[in-house]
């Protein structure tokens, strides 16, 4: 079992909760710690979870999870509700970076992904669920290339894929109705002469 689907099952899933997505990061800065505190827990991982409840009316939320060197178990962190982000911050619209901020009302966290494309499909994931959960208040989205804000996202891709291939059936079902069509008034027109050519025929 990879650590996200380890995540999903020991930390969201007791809760009634799924869990959307995930992406590994390192803090871009280094915290300010006081230094009587710097005797903490050693290293660790962080993830940042992004979950939705099964209960309706469903509440999307935002979770720092960590596992710390030597232990095979994850730690609920920080939890925001998704009302609480205000600002995704890209950092560079023009390339793939692995670089982000991340924005809440009362906090704000610089991070480094794992991979450029790992923080690609998480902020696809993060733009399609405040788009589905939020109703107003949606945090802004800035210095993102366009392919996560729905150009060319998996999602939207898919759903572009789905209403293209029913537009062409649709636009060939209609021609075949107007070629059909076509083929019903020829034949009427056919009728129409013959039963004129029999009746000039009887007439003669």
């Amino acid at each position: 079992m990879n650590a996200k689907s380890a995540i999903s099952k020991e930390i969201f899933a007791p809760h009634d909760e799924r869990m959307l997505g995930a992406v590994q990061v390192k803090r871009r800065t280094k915290k300010k710690i006081p230094f009587l505190a710097t005797g903490g827990q050693g290293e660790y991982l962080t993830y940042i979870c992004l979950s939705v409840t099964n209960k309706k009316p469903a509440q999307a939320s935002i979770t720092k999870v960590k596992q710390f060197e030597g232990s095979t178990s994850f730690v609920r962190r920080t939890q925001w509700m998704l009302e609480q982000l205000r600002q995704v911050n890209g950092i560079d619209p023009n390339r793939d970076s692995p670089e982000f901020d991340l924005l809440f009302e009362n906090a704000f966290d610089q991070w480094v992904a794992n991979t450029a494309s790992e923080k690609c499909t998480f902020f696809q994931v993060l733009h399609h669920t405040c788009q589905r959960y939020l109703t107003d208040k949606k945090p802004e989205f800035i210095n993102c290339q366009s392919k996560i804000m729905g150009g060319n996202s998996i999602l939207h891709s898919a759903a572009d894929s789905v209403t293209s291939a029913v537009q062409k059936a649709s636009q060939a079902l209609n021609e075949r109705g107007e070629r059909l069509g076509r083929a019903e008034e020829k034949t009427e027109e056919l009728k129409n002469s013959a039963q004129q050519f029999a009746e000039t025929a009887h007439k003669v």
